[in-house]
């Protein structure tokens, strides 16, 4: 299997962030990149309208992402860029394309006002049916987005990276979604911080008084619990600087509040086979939703 950073373009603001952004990460990988575009053909008798004749269409099908790709390569001189042009639902050939990808990226709009993202049928549908990391990117967001400011208070991308956020469940880790925060971390230098949300038994809600003493242990066991699960990673990568923090209160929240400093957040998403169909799961959904910075979904068993 061709190992690449595959990702997919329409012509989009966003799926242009989203090329940039895997262009970027093909070179901090050592990987080719590949540019997919996907043309969903169109019902004959809209395909005899004069706006989708064949000049339409091959504008559409070859002149744009050959553009795309010229710039591209430009722009990352050191990358090497392969394009493929496919027909088919955007979704199916998407989710088939990523068989052959170590990472699959996808542009994401903004939500105007809002640190956020307004994820689509299309990126939600691959998000669930993948089994191959997807990173989501909002349109507009830049390499100098992802990094500090420069000594003079200037974004910039010769700066350091901003840390990596991973979202941790100690109950349950899996070690393919922890090894992939780990190692973006470590392609970029970059701090890793590790955040982790959980909720007090039911019943406490209702105990009266408030019980401190047993919020306190039971927060104290879950720090535990947290640094028990990240401590064979700090060892297997002791150059990236770890923080961790464990707190009460929804996980989606934490994290996205982490986010707005983060040059990347990476979330889980546990496979389940059920009749009613792939899901995304509550927090990584959430967090696709609302966070300021790309986002990483990796599945697991």
């Amino acid at each position: 299997m061709s190992r690449n950073v595959t990702v997919g373009l329409d012509g989009s603001p966003e799926s242009r962030a989203a090329a940039e952004w895997a262009a970027r990460e093909a070179q901090l990988r050592g990987l080719p990149l590949k540019v997919v575009h996907v043309w969903e053909p169109v019902p004959e008798p809209m395909a005899q309208a004069p706006l989708l004749g064949a000049e339409t269409q091959q504008h559409w099908s070859e002149r744009i992402p050959r553009e795309a790709v010229e710039g591209i390569a430009l722009r990352h001189p050191g990358v090497q860029v392969d394009r493929a042009q496919l027909s088919g639902r955007p979704a199916d050939v998407l989710v088939e394309a990523a068989k052959e990808a170590d990472v699959l990226v996808l542009g994401s709009r903004g939500l105007s006002g809002i640190g956020g993202f307004l994820v689509g049928s299309v990126g939600l549908a691959v998000v669930a049916h993948t089994e191959t990391p997807v990173v989501l990117v909002r349109a507009g967001e830049q390499a100098a987005d992802e990094h500090e400011l420069d000594p003079a208070g200037i974004p910039s991308a010769a700066a350091p990276y901003r840390p990596v956020v991973l979202g941790l469940d100690p109950v349950a880790p899996d070690e393919s979604v922890i090894g992939f925060a780990f190692e973006a971390a470590a392609r970029r230098s970059a701090a890793l911080r590790v955040v982790h949300g959980w909720n007090l038994p039911p019943y406490y809600t209702f105990s009266l008084p408030a019980d401190l003493e047993l919020h306190d242990e039971i927060a104290r066991a879950q720090s535990a619990a947290l640094a028990e699960a990240v401590r064979p990673w700090r060892q297997k990568y002791p150059d990236v600087h770890v923080t961790q923090e464990s707190r009460s209160g929804n996980a989606a929240h934490h994290l996205v509040d982490a986010a707005g400093g983060a040059s990347l957040v990476v979330v889980g998403r546990k496979i389940r086979r059920n009749p009613l169909g792939a899901h995304i799961g509550p927090v990584a959904h959430a967090v696709l939703h609302h966070a300021a910075a790309p986002v990483a979904v990796v599945a697991h068993h």
